[in-house]
């Protein structure tokens, strides 16, 4: 089986080495193409008006200077002799729950491979004010081949892909793992922060205010919160077919 693994947070996070031993444990044909910088946040864009420069780091190994998006493209298109049979990104520093997909470099990256007709599974490690500095990668590593095993054995239809979260906890403390559903966060919780430089002039930082919520139960932020990996499978397919009869009705 021959492994594409990609991140967000670049190169040299420490995520993507949990993540290529991840892929090591499954697989002896595993390529690490990753952005050359951190390109957290960049959700599912592309570089169109600047050139892409790709550097070699090691065997299989290549840095891009683009988006996740572009590395998988990158990868597919150009660098590899043959499509891989499975894309994996991450391991994210820090979680991709509820709305975070929409904004996730880490979930685009599992996006296309998707687009490009291959397996693809986004991975995650949340951490907690405590843990921020040395989030538990190390549950990942330990957790996650057993998963990627289970994962595969299922049929996964056409245009899905699996976004896995971990919890803020070392591997044997992990409960279990719960299939669920996109959550929603409260929207309250973002803020702008104004601040000033050293000239007197504005600019703003877009931040997260950490506040007790409680989230709706079967979703991937009460899962998580539990103390369960979370596994919510995604569709690139957006239509609200809940109300594309009643909308074709009005319009008619």
């Amino acid at each position: 089986m021959r492994i594409l693994i990609t991140n967000d947070d670049g190169i040299h996070a420490d995520g993507l080495r949990t993540l290529e031993r991840i892929a090591r444990a499954l697989s002896d044909d595993v390529w690490v193409i990753a952005p050359e910088t951190d390109q957290s946040g960049a959700s599912h864009s592309l570089t169109l008006s600047l050139p892409l420069r790709v550097r070699p780091v090691a065997d299989k190994t290549y840095a891009v200077r683009g988006t996740p998006t572009d590395c998988v493209i990158m990868g597919v298109r150009h660098i590899l002799d043959r499509a891989p049979d499975l894309v994996l990104s991450g391991v994210n520093r820090g979680q991709n729950l509820g709305d975070d997909v929409t904004y996730s470099g880490t979930v685009a990256g599992a996006m296309e491979g998707t687009l490009l007709g291959i397996r693809s599974i986004a991975f995650s490690q949340c951490f907690s004010k405590e843990t921020r500095d040395a989030p538990h990668y190390a549950t990942g590593e330990a957790l996650a081949p057993d998963l990627v095993r289970r994962l595969l054995a299922i049929d996964t239809p056409a245009g899905t892909l699996l976004n896995v979260n971990f919890p803020d906890r070392p591997a044997e403390g992990v409960r279990g793992v719960k299939v669920t559903r996109q959550g929603r966060r409260n929207p309250d919780l973002v803020e702008i922060e104004p601040r000033e430089d050293g000239r007197g002039i504005p600019y703003y930082w877009i931040a997260f205010r950490r506040a007790p919520y409680e989230f709706e139960p079967e979703t991937d932020l009460k899962a998580v919160a539990d103390g369960f990996i979370s596994v919510t499978p995604l569709r690139l397919d957006l239509t609200s077919d809940a109300f594309l009869d009643r909308l074709s009705g009005a319009l008619a």
